[in-house]
């Protein structure tokens, strides 16, 4: 195999290791990360063999759009091979064992990539596998999501410190507002979370991002008072309703219908920010329009919803890079 000529150096602490959440990571980390996915962005051809011989295994209990398009041609265009196994019908561990599964894997693939309905399920593998194992989704986390999310912000203000940027998540406290939240402690962005009482985010994550938020100068907020949105950059929401969580209800319509992101909320999210800026709206996506969002936002000059979809793919590159070569 070719080695790839890295533009930045690789980060040794993630060679031939798991990502299943972010917590893992120093700022330093994400910020290699994200140099890497700049570079890959600007011109892919220095890393275009960089996983010439090698096999992904994609492991998915969830449909996907955008998870499972930005891994398959990410892995293409460094030159690897993406092995789709759709688990849709048949969970992990129903045929045989998780341990057996993994320890199958192992022997063919070089890096499992696993979007699954529970977090058990990606400590399964990684117990019983030797290669990497990276978290596309589960009930507890989403780092790769999280890591396109702040790329998104690095790109919108490029020469503002993280300790400057002030982001806020509206909706449940779930699998993406943990991934955001871990994060932004990480980096030292201050986020504030903004849920209909009895949605909060898991209290023992959320420990865990203080722990973060106390070394890099992050503050972290969760309130159910909408009028604490004023002054934030960025405005996040996600579906109501996690995928498998059952559906959207008349009980959860009225629950979170205070918390629709609309032109009001926006108006009031950009209140306080300097020189006429207004925040920008985030959604990982898929979006239920006219539920969580109205379409005038999501479709606002202010919506950076499909640079987050395409940075996705970029993201995931850097990540397989640093895990992979070297």
């Amino acid at each position: 195999m070719t080695a790839p000529h890295p533009i930045v150096p690789l980060i040794t602490s993630l060679r031939e290791h798991d990502l299943l959440s972010l917590g893992a990571l120093s700022r330093q980390d994400v910020e290699t990360l994200f140099a890497t996915a700049a570079a890959l962005k600007k011109d892919v051809k220095p890393y275009r063999n960089a996983l010439d011989g090698r096999s992904v295994a994609m492991l998915f209990e969830k449909p996907s759009l955008r998870t499972r398009v930005s891994f398959e041609v990410g892995i293409h265009r460094l030159g690897g091979h993406a092995v789709y196994l759709d688990h849709s019908e048949q969970r992990l561990g129903e045929r045989e064992t998780i341990a057996d599964y993994g320890h199958n894997l192992e022997r063919w693939v070089d890096a499992i990539v696993a979007r699954v309905y529970k977090q058990t399920i990606l400590a399964g593998l990684s117990d019983a596998s030797r290669v990497p194992v990276i978290n596309a989704l589960s009930d507890l986390h989403h780092p790769c999501q999280a890591l396109a999310d702040y790329l998104t912000l690095r790109e919108k203000f490029p020469k503002r410190a993280w300790n400057d940027i002030r982001l806020a998540y509206v909706g449940d406290g779930n699998n993406v507002c943990h991934s955001l939240v871990e994060l932004g402690a990480i980096l030292g962005v201050h986020v504030t979370v903004l849920t209909p009482p009895g949605r909060n985010p898991s209290t023992p994550i959320m420990k865990q991002c203080a722990a973060f938020a106390a070394k890099s100068g992050s503050t972290i907020k969760v309130s159910h008072d909408l009028s604490d949105i004023a002054g934030h950059d960025a405005v996040y929401t996600d579906v109501w309703v996690s995928m498998g969580q059952g559906r959207e209800t008349d009980r959860i319509r009225e629950l979170f219908k205070p918390f629709q992101v609309n032109a009001n909320l926006m108006g009031l999210a950009s209140r306080g920010l300097s020189g006429g800026q207004r925040s920008l709206f985030m959604h990982c996506l898929p979006a239920h329009r006219g539920s969580e969002v109205t379409d005038e936002v999501i479709d606002a000059a202010e919506s950076v919803v499909f640079d987050q979809a395409e940075n996705r793919m970029h993201a995931q590159m850097a990540l397989l890079v640093h895990m992979l070569c070297g």
